[in-house]
């Protein structure tokens, strides 16, 4: 049996269509009214579930200024990181009525949380899983704390190698959870597609045995999909309700129009894959007429021998196989036939045992 688990209710695996996260992330922009409304989108655009961010400034690092602390290159040049996550994140008090908005909406919510403190807040809203980040995939104690919830628990792997994202999981397995995914990704905001090796999907299923699928953080949904193709249950994508919002997580992150469309073609890819079938399917059934058969293309007498240029391969179908010409060729026609008759075994004399050559 091919690895499953659920959120909610929701199964969750190979077998089922993908699971679609909206990660809200910063992009709420300190507004409430935004967090709601970003809420809303995701449900009306199709998703499964709407994924926060749980820390404070404080709680994920230190207020300071120095180098370490400072960050060189990619969007947030030049911000520290205290700086960053104060703008970023969200407080505290907001998570209640988010939850019972997305709970009255039907539309699963649920968190990452960054410290155990913030595990402890999520508790009390009765959270249905857990999602590790990918930066936090090394911390252990965290990780194995949040297994103690007993939750489902996703665990991000950008940055992480292959005895990393082992060792991830030994904690969440020791730390008592027994419902575990993991998300292929690549920490790269955004990250150019030929970053992500989807190949690498399939050999995780294989290494780990686990539910796997996608964090994708890419500009447009052709890595999601495609990421579906190679085996992801899940897909992971940034959520904002306008990329040009001027927050920091807007500019790679989809929009309503994106996020609906990702949710239909992801399963659209999901259903495509279907299994190994090579029988006739429903849709072929009407056009099998249309496939070439055996016709006779001259007037022929009964008793007359059946020559080469008597006969031809031609659409449509209605005739015996093309593979049956070197078997009739040479036999004797039983009854007259004309120009445009379907040739079948009934009008050759001494069918074959088999109707194909060997």
């Amino acid at each position: 049996m091919r690895p499953q688990f659920s959120i909610a209710g929701r199964q969750i695996g190979a077998d089922f269509a993908p699971y679609v996260i909206a990660e809200m992330s910063a992009n709420h922009n300190g507004n409430i009214e935004t967090a709601f409304k970003i809420i809303e989108a995701a449900k009306q655009a199709g998703a499964d579930a709407v994924k926060l961010q749980t820390y404070r400034p404080d709680t994920i690092t230190l207020n300071c200024d120095s180098e370490d602390f400072r960050i060189h290159g990619g969007l947030w040049d030049g911000r520290t990181l205290y700086d960053l996550y104060q703008e970023a994140h969200m407080p505290w008090e907001w998570h209640a009525p988010l939850f019972a908005h997305a709970r009255k909406l039907g539309i699963t919510i649920f968190s990452s949380p960054f410290d155990n403190t913030a595990v402890d807040l999520l508790e009390d809203l009765n959270a249905p899983a857990y999602k590790i980040a990918s930066f936090e995939a090394v911390d252990l104690p965290l990780i194995k704390y949040v297994a103690s919830t007993g939750k489902p628990v996703i665990i991000s792997t950008g940055m992480a190698d292959a005895k990393e994202i082992q060792e991830a999981i030994d904690a969440a397995r020791e730390g008592g959870c027994k419902e575990l995914a993991v998300l292929h990704c690549v920490s790269g905001y955004p990250a150019p597609a030929s970053d992500y090796n989807l190949r690498t999907i399939p050999d995780m299923i294989q290494r780990f045995g686990l539910v796997t699928g996608l964090s994708d953080h890419t500009l447009d949904n052709t890595t999601a999909i495609a990421g579906v193709a190679m085996g992801a249950s899940i897909i992971e994508k940034h959520f904002t309700l306008d990329r040009s919002g001027g927050g920091p997580d807007d500019s790679f992150s989809l929009e309503p129009v994106e996020l609906a469309a990702l949710c239909h073609d992801t399963k659209t890819a999901w259903q495509a894959l279907g299994q190994v079938d090579y029988g006739r399917k429903s849709s072929e059934q009407g056009n099998v007429k249309f496939r070439r058969s055996l016709y006779f293309v001259k007037d022929l007498t009964a008793g007359e021998v059946i020559t080469a240029d008597a006969v031809r391969s031609v659409r449509p179908g209605f005739g015996l196989a093309p593979k049956c010409l070197p078997n009739v060729i040479g036999r004797t026609i039983t009854e007259d036939v004309t120009y445009g008759v379907a040739l079948d075994w009934s009008l050759v004399e001494g069918k074959p045992m088999m109707d194909y050559p060997l």
